[in-house]
């Protein structure tokens, strides 16, 4: 695989098992990671193409994936089964991922020095064919996205009120269904 989705031979293994019976509920594979001891954990990380997993959904993927793993058995260890969504401050393992996320303050970790650094912060300014475009402080930088070996949004104000903006207009929140807030002051109107 080209990209972030799966990192060790494990991994890669293991999406390749994982990631046809994810495409063919209708969602994406965007991470997929086994880890721990003694008891190891497999984590699957997928999202709907426009975003808008919820928990239902992650129920479905993992009654099919488990499906799966037990006929295939690839794993020859005890293990738990993990399946969420990429949440907000979500990894960036596809190149897609760069431009859809276009706009918002990332944090890239490269597996060599670059310019005598592995670690950029910075503002997201999408791609040009392989590499990925940052605006950081110091200036812009180009990455190309075989030097990556990690890479995640940044929890940020903005980030957040987009994304449940975003959420907002696929119908996922409807404000009519919230009480209305009070502010209470501690001490005052008990």
């Amino acid at each position: 695989m080209s990209d972030l989705v799966a990192k060790s031979a494990i991994d890669l293994k293991l999406a390749n098992i994982v990631k046809p019976v994810v495409e063919s509920l209708g969602y994406e594979l965007v991470r997929i990671r086994l880890s721990g001891q003694p008891l190891e954990s497999l984590q699957i990380m997928a999202d709907k193409p426009d975003g808008s997993i919820e928990v239902d959904d992650c129920a479905k993927i993992s009654t099919a994936v488990s499906a799966v793993l037990d006929v295939t058995d690839p794993i020859q260890e005890n293990y738990t089964l993990e399946v969420s969504s990429p949440g907000i401050d979500r990894p960036l393992t596809r190149l897609k991922d760069f431009k859809v996320w276009e706009g918002y303050t990332v944090k890239i970790e490269t597996d060599e020095l670059i310019d005598g650094r592995r670690r950029f912060s910075g503002m997201l300014r999408g791609t040009e064919d392989d590499k990925i475009l940052l605006s950081l402080e110091e200036g812009d930088v180009a990455l190309k996205f075989e030097w990556l070996s990690n890479a995640k949004l940044i929890l940020t104000d903005d980030l957040i009120r987009d994304v449940l903006r975003n959420k907002k207009n696929f119908g996922k929140i409807d404000e009519t269904q919230f009480d209305e807030v009070h502010n209470f002051v501690e001490g005052e109107g008990e």
